[in-house]
């Protein structure tokens, strides 16, 4: 069973649209410890909710790892992480961090615990409990 995980990006950098448009890319630039832990177990395979910050603040899409994690290239440091991902499409409405705050299934989830993590564990029942969020 893969695992499931929420990148956050700000879609003034890099939004959901773009991954659609380029139909690839490298998930580069995460440099917060926690957020590498959790990235060092992303594997090809694994499904992602790609949350938008800044403005919007809200889950747009589903994403699909391609290639596990690996030594970022470009850099020195071989703590720092990349893996590839692909968009696998849109939720039908964006799941806003508001409502997710407001559902009581979701009380011990990471993002809304620490809203600065960028790259973070979501279990199976939050999956389930957000993509329903999409379709209500």
């Amino acid at each position: 069973m893969p695992n499931r995980w929420l990148f956050k990006t700000e879609p003034g950098t890099y939004s959901y649209d773009q991954l659609e448009r380029e139909r690839r890319t490298v998930w580069d630039g995460v440099k917060n410890a926690l957020a590498l832990k959790h990235l060092s177990g992303v594997a090809e395979g694994d499904e992602i909710l790609f949350y938008h910050t800044g403005g919007e603040k809200a889950v747009v899409g589903v994403a699909r790892v391609v290639r596990g994690a690996y030594p970022d290239p470009k850099q020195k440091d071989r703590r720092l992480l990349v893996v590839e991902i692909e968009p696998e499409g849109r939720l039908s409405r964006p799941v806003t961090l508001a409502a997710m705050r407001a559902n009581r299934k979701l009380a011990g989830f990471d993002l809304l615990r620490l809203p600065r993590l960028s790259v973070m564990s979501v279990t199976a029942s939050q999956w389930a409990e957000i993509v329903r969020m999409a379709r209500a």
